[in-house]
Parts: structure tokens; sequence; C-alpha cells
């Protein structure tokens, strides 16, 4: 869809106001103002579970809007609506001025956009009947019952979202982006006597569905949620104290993306609230360690073509070779910093305000084999996968559990543990990190973060790791 034809479609499903009448109405508002926009959206989603051989639940969602914003030093003035007409954004024009009376600053001219999509418009609500949807699911339950007497209870859902964003900026630029975004995640309980045990897997993108209706996706999902749950049949408690830990690659560098990437947004790093806020140009870490937040990476589900301000992404550089480089900037904290944005600005709908925010965090690959990684370590713990997790932004320190870990034992990976969990800080990570991999891998595409109450797709990626020295708290003690 051209660039043209797109912002005149989004405008017109919220009300047909088109850009010719919200242009001066967000001139005025912006006026003496240092920055701000108007950012319109209209996102339709959609989610299907299936639990126990029924389909559970089947919800639609559809939301349209836009939100106003002017900015001045600090202050922001923001005022938002569920539609777009020539009076609800006066009136929310209104509202924002009461930031700017007085105010002399400049707004700066918008970036040039992108000339390179990161996904194509494909729409997975409408492309794909409802009924096709529901048969996967089915097919997914018959097919894991299928393969182990023991599967006990399939859980799987399936969900997608289609959403369309127009931005205008003072002077008249103008942006747009359409992006899809699909996940299918699968559960599965096993039984063997008494024990009960659960694995699980998940993957998606920006792209439409037709990549999770392949069948050999979609098996591939089964087969490593029943892999791990079978492996928890097997496992032992978790050891606990202070040990070597190899962290695996792809979605472990979840730990990174909270323990580290947070500690590196621009808003935690003007208000000095980041355990790096005085860290610029200092080593932090091993110097094979690398870390960038790349938007610009094909149909992940953590990429943009433009954030939420309108501006271009781009692959930021966070830490190069040990050195602390950059910051992960929107348009304000950049220019109260003396930078530039990265394109790290993003909202979780209209009726939120843009923040600096993570797109997909990676940790470069290394130039270590990553089996003799794990031959280098005489004992200790093999993490393959995490659970859920804690951190601090002020110190960096975290609580991660581990969903699927083995011991190391003579170089070797060994026998199962469960109930480990990995305490320590991001600095820590950093310092005791002594060996990189060079097997970089990115997770499958089921990233989401919380940061202020909004909620935003991400991504992560690392290679195999090992950190030294690292806290772990088990339930063998």
């Amino acid at each position: 869809m051209a660039h043209s034809e797109a912002l005149g479609t989004v405008f017109a499903d919220l009300g047909g106001l088109d850009r010719t009448q919200a242009l001066p109405i967000v001139e005025r508002a912006l006026t003496g103002a240092d920055d701000g926009e108007l950012f319109v959206e209209n996102a339709r989603s959609e989610s299907l579970t299936l639990d126990d051989g029924q389909i559970r639940s089947a919800a639609f969602h559809h939301s349209k809007g836009f939100g106003l914003r002017a900015v001045v030093g600090e202050r922001t003035g923001y005022a938002h609506a569920s539609e777009l007409g020539a009076d609800s954004l006066r009136r929310a024009a209104d509202t924002v001025r009461s930031v700017t009376r007085g105010a002399s600053g400049t707004v700066e001219l918008a970036p040039p956009l992108a000339n390179e999509r990161r996904y194509q418009d494909d729409d997975p609500i409408g492309a794909v009947p409802f009924e096709r949807k529901v048969e996967l699911l089915s097919e997914i339950d018959s097919y894991a019952r299928a393969l182990d007497a023991r599967v006990q209870q399939v859980s799987a859902t399936l969900s997608g979202s289609h959403q369309s964003v127009g931005i205008i900026r003072a002077g008249g630029a103008t942006a747009t982006d359409i992006r899809p975004l699909v996940r299918l995640n699968v559960s599965v309980v096993v039984r063997d006597g008494d024990r009960m045990e659960t694995g699980s897997y998940g993957s998606g993108g920006r792209h439409g569905y037709a990549v999770l209706l392949d069948r050999e996706t979609w098996t591939h999902h089964i087969d490593e949620a029943l892999r791990q749950a079978l492996v928890l049949l097997d496992a032992r408690a978790a050891p606990a104290g202070e040990t070597d830990v190899v962290l695996g690659p792809g979605w472990p560098g979840i730990l990174l993306h909270e323990a580290i990437g947070h500690g590196l947004e621009g808003d935690f790093n003007r208000k000095k609230t980041s355990v790096f806020s005085s860290l610029m140009g200092e080593r932090v870490a091993n110097e094979a360690i690398t870390v960038v937040d790349d938007g610009t990476l094909d149909g992940r589900r953590g990429s943009l073509t433009i954030d939420d301000e309108g501006t271009p992404t781009q692959n930021t550089t966070l830490i190069e070779h040990g050195r602390v480089v950059g910051y992960m900037q929107d348009r304000q904290n950049a220019r109260l910093m003396g930078t530039a944005s990265t394109g790290n600005g993003r909202r979780q709908s209209y009726a939120h305000q843009p923040m600096p925010r993570m797109r997909n965090t990676i940790m470069m690959a290394g130039q270590q084999d990553p089996d003799e990684i794990v031959r280098s370590v005489k004992n200790g713990l093999y993490a393959k996968s995490f659970g859920g997790g804690q951190v601090d932004i002020t110190n960096g320190k975290f609580v991660f559990s581990a969903n699927e870990s083995y011991l190391i034992e003579d170089g070797k990976i060994t026998a199962p543990v469960k109930g480990a969990t990995l305490i320590g800080s991001g600095f820590e990570v950093l310092k005791k990190a002594t060996l990189i991999g060079n097997d970089l891998m990115l997770d499958p595409g089921i990233g989401s973060c919380g940061k202020q109450g909004q909620l935003v797709p991400v991504g992560v990626g690392q290679p195999t790791m090992l950190v030294e020295g690292l806290t772990v708290g088990g339930t063998d003690t």
C-alpha cells in the first residue's frame, strides 16, 4: 500500500478527518513546543485458545483513536480519544496547549522516512477463515495426544493482530506503518505415575498466519513442548550455591534484556536512576561482549519500520567490545541529553505516550565453540530456557527461574534439574561472562516487555555464554 493511501485509510477508518483538516489543528497545538505529534491508530486483534480438546475462548478486539502530544522540556501535554473528528481533535489541542502557552520552542523537523519496510502488509485476521484457525488448534491437540500415552492435557493459543498507524508532525511531515503480528503457543502436560510436568513452546513474528499453519512448524512446537515435559519427568532437584553457569543460545537472552537492556534505556540514564548512567565510554564487560538493539531485522517480533514517533528504526550499538557506547533513545530524552533518537520511541497504543523501549536486544557472537565452553566447566549448570523473572533497574539485580536446565559434570551436560533460580545483577553477568560462543541464535518470537504499565512486543538473542560464579537458588540444599 502506498504511503499516501495508507495514511488516508487510517484517517478514514477513524471518522473521515483528512490530513488537510488535521494539520492546522496540530500545528496550532504545537506552537511553542519543542516536539510533539498526532498519532493515529486503527488496531484489530484476536486470540483463540484450545484446552483439553475444546475451544475455551475466542476473543476479538478492535480499537481505534488518536493521541496528541506536545513536549516542552521535560513536560508533556497529552490527550487521546477513540474517535477522530475536527471537534475532538480541537478539544485535545486545547488540552495539550496547557504546557505550550508562553513557550518558545522550535520543533525539530522529522527525519527522512525509511525506504525499506521490515515486513509486509499482511492481515492475519482477515486472510485466514475462522474455521481454519479452529481446525489448526484441533489438529495440534490430536497430534500431541497421539505422540505419547503420557500426555494428559494439551493447550494451544493462536493470536494475531493488525495495526495501522499514521503520524503527523508539525511542519506537515507524515509517516505511516502497517504492522502484522502473530504468535502460536503450545503447552503439554504429561503424567508418569504420581508425577506431572509441563512443557511449552511458542513462536511468532511480524507476518501472516501462513508460517504457523505449515504442518512442519506447528508439529515442531508440539515436539518441543513434549520433549521439555518428558525431560522434567526425570529431573532432580536443582542444587543451590555459587557455581559456573552456561547460558544456552537464543531465548536465554531474556536475562540480557531484563538485567542489562532496561538499564540502557535513555530515560533511566537521563534521570540518573540506572546503574549505567555514569558509565558512558567505560568498560563494563569482557571485550568479547558486544550488545546491540536492532529494530531492522525483517519480520522479527521486535522490529519496526518506524517507531511510534515516526523515526526510522536502526541497529543501535549499546556495548561495544565491553564498553558502554550508546543508549536507546526516543526524541524527548535524546534532545534533553544532547543526542539523536535511535528509533526506540514506542507506545502500547494511541492511549499511551511514547518512551524509550527495546526492540530486538542481542548479544553478538563471540569466537568460542559452544561445546568447548561446556567442556571448560568442571561442575556447573547449563540453562537452556528461562521462565519468569524480576529486575531492579536502579542496581541491575535480578532473579530468574530456569524452566529447563541441566547439571554440568566433568565438562559434560548430564542430569536435568528443576527449580533452578539464577540470582545476581546485570553487572555481575557482564563482568563474569568469560567465554562467548560463536552460535548466535534469536528467540523464536514470543517476547513481550512491560514498562510503566505498557506492554510491547520485543525480541532477544545471544550465543552460548559462560558466566563464572553465579548464585543459583535451588531446591536441593
